[in-house]
């Protein structure tokens, strides 16, 4: 089942994803990309402060505190990242890596249709994490539309930084699933 849905995946990633990744990094300079990543991932702070909370992690949920308010002003909404200047290291914490620490396994490795890789601990901490994302509060009801293309640029962006590392990937892969899946494993863990 993980194959085909990889391979769907895959595909729609070949027709659609990818070669809108490359009319993004196009379009858009290097500068602008890198203040739209900026902007996410200041989006993404009181998720990660919230899981570095729950996992006793005092010093990244110090740092994403900061990182966030510093980024939010003077970084003028979070499109630039005086942070990192400033000595505020970035975090990535998920509520996915918080059960872990809390000592849940991963489960079986499963392909989600579009989502990819996400056994069941982190399936449910991406549930998780959407309740804890200000976005799902703040944006006015009847607003999917914004919501979804907020997340669509946020994954095209994504997928722009990464378009030689995944070609190589899949190239030189004798498997290429089992290689993602080994891919994945190693970054989460």
């Amino acid at each position: 089942m993980n194959r085909v849905i990889f391979k769907a995946d895959m595909a729609l990633d070949h027709v659609l994803i990818r070669p809108a990744a490359k009319v993004y990094r196009t379009v858009l300079p290097d500068p602008v990309r890198g203040s739209v990543r900026h902007f996410y991932d200041n989006l993404q702070s009181p998720i990660t402060f919230g899981n570095a909370l729950l996992q006793a992690n005092w010093l990244a949920a110090r740092d994403t505190a900061g990182r966030f308010a510093v980024n939010s002003t003077l970084g003028i909404g979070g499109l630039f990242d005086p942070a990192t200047r400033m000595g505020l290291a970035q975090h990535d914490e998920d509520f996915g890596q918080t059960l872990g620490v809390w000592g849940i396994g991963e489960g079986p490795y499963l392909v989600l249709p579009v989502l990819g890789p996400k056994p069941p601990r982190d399936a449910v901490g991406m549930v998780a994490d959407h309740f804890m994302d200000p976005l799902t509060y703040v944006l006015p009801s009847g607003t999917t539309w914004l919501s979804l293309g907020l997340r669509g640029v946020d994954f095209v962006d994504k997928r722009s930084r990464h378009i030689e590392s995944v070609d190589e990937v899949e190239r030189t892969s004798l498997d290429f699933y089992a290689t993602v899946r080994s891919l994945y494993r190693q970054r989460r863990n």
